[in-house]
């Protein structure tokens, strides 16, 4: 159901504190609907980034989570409804399938457009690696706690490596999101700056066999060793390993069973991999500052993002080869 509001009660709020009763205007600048449920959806980085508010009576608003709104309070009639304004970015109102035949939209829809046809290969990637794929990867060397050891007796006048061990020699909690990081840190550590891939391979195993707990900020650590498993193993010719991490690494995207949520999800998805943040301004600034130091500290978050897009194979705006040249770049620079 739609009110017309009346602009002179409104009160303004974040869209991401939008709340079930509140009053939007709708994207006509008309009339106004009341929320009937709010679901937030967050960046790959585990930042709020969008706002998915269903209306009562069918349909819903998709607003950037930084966005600014004038609501009515929960639990305010009709005669009190209120305007929307964005300051971050325009409202726009998706159909839903199950919106009843006599339920007119308030606005024009815009159709979330359906998942491309899936192909064979990219079904298999979604399903997940099989036990003979897992088979390649190899079992840890003894525990976990040993294998760091063993890493950091390999380079014991690498400051970096050692601060990180004596950190991970205290015992190794897979559900601790500082732990994970810890090791996601060790394997960049030990590949990046030191060239010890072998090492880094044995540290970002103890990562890359975790599955997907929903948690976006442990998975990330997940990711960045997942991503650099899958480089390591294509510079080095074993292209059959180098895909059971990519399959791992895309196979949470495949755990929504809501044909809707898993649309908007792989549109969302697929914005991320077509603009990546490659932290172009940290590193001007840096390079204007004179800053060595955190010009190489926004170059590996930079990498990581590259090596992230490689294991993924690209995007619709930066392929394959492009990136090859880029991370080559970035790292003979953090090397360098």
């Amino acid at each position: 159901m739609t009110h017309r509001p009346a602009a002179q009660h409104y009160s303004e709020l974040q869209a991401g504190s939008l709340q079930t009763g509140h009053l939007l205007l709708l994207p006509d600048g008309e009339r106004s609907a009341e929320v009937q449920s709010v679901l937030v959806e967050d960046d790959d980085f585990g930042t709020p980034a969008v706002v998915l508010a269903t209306l009562t009576g069918g349909g819903i608003l998709r607003i950037a989570a930084g966005s600014t709104v004038f609501v009515a309070g929960p639990g305010t009639g009709p005669e009190d409804a209120v305007s929307v304004a964005s300051d971050a970015a325009p409202l726009q109102l998706l159909d839903r399938p199950d919106a009843g035949e006599d339920t007119a939209p308030a606005a024009p829809a815009v159709v979330v457009p359906p998942l491309p046809a899936t192909t064979p290969a990219a079904a298999a990637a979604a399903a997940g690696p099989d036990e003979d794929e897992l088979a390649l990867i190899p079992e840890p060397a003894g525990t976990p706690e040993s294998v760091v050891e063993a890493a950091a007796a390999a380079h014991p006048d690498a400051m970096g490596v050692m601060l990180l061990s004596d950190r991970l020699a205290k015992g190794i909690n897979t559900k601790s999101g500082s732990c994970l990081k810890d090791l996601s840190d060790l394997a960049q550590e030990l590949f990046v700056i030191l060239k010890d891939a072998e090492g880094a391979l044995a540290v970002a195993d103890l990562l890359n066999v975790l599955p997907f707990d929903g948690n976006p900020g442990r998975w990330t650590s997940v990711e960045a060793a997942l991503a650099l498993s899958s480089y390591i193993c294509r510079q080095n010719g074993q292209e059959d390993r180098a895909e059971v991490y990519e399959k791992l690494l895309r196979a949470p995207d495949a755990m929504e069973t809501d044909p809707f949520k898993a649309r908007i999800n792989a549109k969302v998805r697929q914005r991320s991999l077509n603009e990546p943040n490659l932290y172009d301004k940290e590193i001007f600034r840096a390079i204007d500052n004179s800053n060595p130091d955190a010009e190489r500290e926004w170059r590996l978050l930079r990498l990581e993002a590259l090596m992230f897009l490689r294991a993924h194979g690209g995007s619709e705006t930066i392929g394959l080869k492009e990136l090859e040249r880029r991370i080559g770049n970035e790292l003979e620079s953090v090397r360098g």
